[in-house]
């Protein structure tokens, strides 16, 4: 029977993090095929040759912790200069305005950035659901399925307001069966659960801080019942520690353990105050944990002990976090961030540029439960992107790889996304960027008039 597949030969990349591949890959369809050594050729005739001997070749970055609709609320003045309690305080209210609208553009704003990062799957974390914003990720699914990026999108809630001892406002929270309901909608439509998914879903409670003990632990059920993974915020901060240990009688990752959550179905976001028995325990159990290192910097959180929890045995991965806390989306700087401030606390020589790109692509990968996407390597999904070193800052570099951190890239030239063609010559294919930042500039202005009154 005659082959008729798609294959393209990315060849003669000018660098890469692996030798395997130093002559290329082949990808066909959505699948990557074939490795080619230095000097070496494809075994099957490519019907496509790109020439990559100007790019560097990666796998597509990974974020595995993020809040798209907070690009409307970028550098926001209410929030300025302000620790996580005190910023979410002066934040929520302007969020419980958002409308889907806002959601919709938002989102694309969000996921736009990432792909031009050299970012190929993307988690987003939204857990506000206000009175006509109850599809929130229906809108998000839409979205994704335009731009042709992969998406874990996290069914957030938020249950337990101020007058109950929470953090949010009421208008912003739900019932427990309200939340409860749309998860199982939301993963019976949508979650896909064969390799090379472009959706899945995860049910994500907000925090400790902003839901009842029944429904983290009602949802933890129902992740088991339908095989989903599990994601919250946990051990941001000091004062997240001390909201436990008064609210609930035990620190973090004992309320972890007593809702049903300590095991490997869970990531979490930030994971920075746990002490070595913590630690031990959650390697142990296998729970992931998203290092976000610009908003924790921003917000003056602290810093994820990264190599203490791999030690232990769990998978570490990136995420840029809010665009309220960061303020932006870029993945390739997120890897930058990650690597300079885990220097600090390691030492230079523990954090190489290797290893802040493995956190950012099978550590990530890790984190969502997959083994089909965060590496090139045969039989994973055709998710890269090249980086081009044409910029002033790359003037002088020697390792062309090491350079894409050292020297700060902030864009790829191009990115694919199952082996379909996302972004080309630094831009989004089919997608007009600045009438869609026109509308965002729009909507963000509509949403601060609201709150300013």
């Amino acid at each position: 029977m005659q082959n008729n597949a798609h294959r393209i030969w990315i060849k003669n990349p000018l660098d890469c993090l692996d030798p395997a591949y130093a002559g290329g890959i082949v990808i066909q369809d959505d699948i990557i095929v074939e490795l080619i050594p230095a000097g070496g050729e494809p075994t099957e005739q490519a019907h496509e040759v790109i020439d990559a001997s100007e790019h560097v070749l990666i796998p597509g970055l990974i974020n595995s912790h993020h809040h798209f609709y907070q690009t409307l609320t970028r550098a926001f003045p209410a929030a300025l200069n302000k620790e996580l309690f005190p910023w979410l305080q002066s934040l929520y209210p302007v969020w419980a305005k958002l409308t889907p609208q806002m959601i919709a553009t938002s989102t694309q704003i969000a996921l736009s950035e990432l792909l031009l990062s050299g970012c190929t799957t993307a988690s987003d974390h939204h857990y506000l659901f206000p009175n006509g914003l109850e599809n929130a990720i229906d809108i998000q699914i839409e979205q994704a399925r335009k731009l042709g990026i992969r998406v874990h999108l996290t069914r957030g809630s938020m249950s337990l307001g101020e007058d109950q001892g929470g953090l949010p406002p009421r208008t912003t929270i739900q019932t427990d069966q309200q939340i409860l309901d749309d998860s199982q909608r939301l993963i019976n439509t949508y979650h896909q659960y064969e390799a090379g998914a472009m959706i899945r879903i995860a049910l994500a409670p907000c925090s400790p801080f902003s839901v009842s003990e029944d429904l983290m632990r009602a949802t933890g059920e129902l992740a088991a019942d339908l095989d989903v993974r599990l994601h919250t915020h946990l051990a941001e901060t000091i004062d997240e520690t001390e909201f436990c240990i008064k609210m609930f009688g035990v620190r973090p990752v004992d309320y972890l353990e007593r809702v049903g959550w300590l095991n490997n179905r869970t990531w979490l976001a930030h994971g920075i105050h746990f002490n070595e028995q913590e630690i031990s325990r959650l390697g142990q159990a296998g729970v992931g944990v998203c290092h976000c290192p610009s908003s924790n910097m921003l917000l003056a959180s602290g810093q994820c002990p990264t190599l203490a929890l791999q030690a232990a045995g769990s998978p570490v991965g990136l995420g840029v976090d809010g665009s309220a806390s960061n303020d932006g989306s870029n993945m390739i700087g997120e890897v930058r961030q990650a690597l300079l401030l885990q220097r600090l606390r390691y030492g230079a020589s523990e954090i190489t540029h290797q290893k802040a790109f493995d956190w950012a692509t099978k550590g990530s990968a890790a984190c969502l439960g997959r083994d089909d996407i965060g590496e090139i390597a045969v039989g994973k999904q055709a998710d890269i992107a090249l980086f081009k070193l044409d910029e002033i800052r790359f003037a002088g570099s020697g390792s062309p790889v090491a350079a894409i951190l050292l020297c700060g890239a902030t864009r790829a030239d191009k990115v694919m996304v199952a082996g379909r063609w996302r972004v080309l010559d630094g831009e989004i294919v089919d997608l007009d960027l600045d009438q869609l930042m026109a509308q965002q500039v729009q909507l963000a202005t509509q949403l601060a008039n609201s709150h300013y009154g």
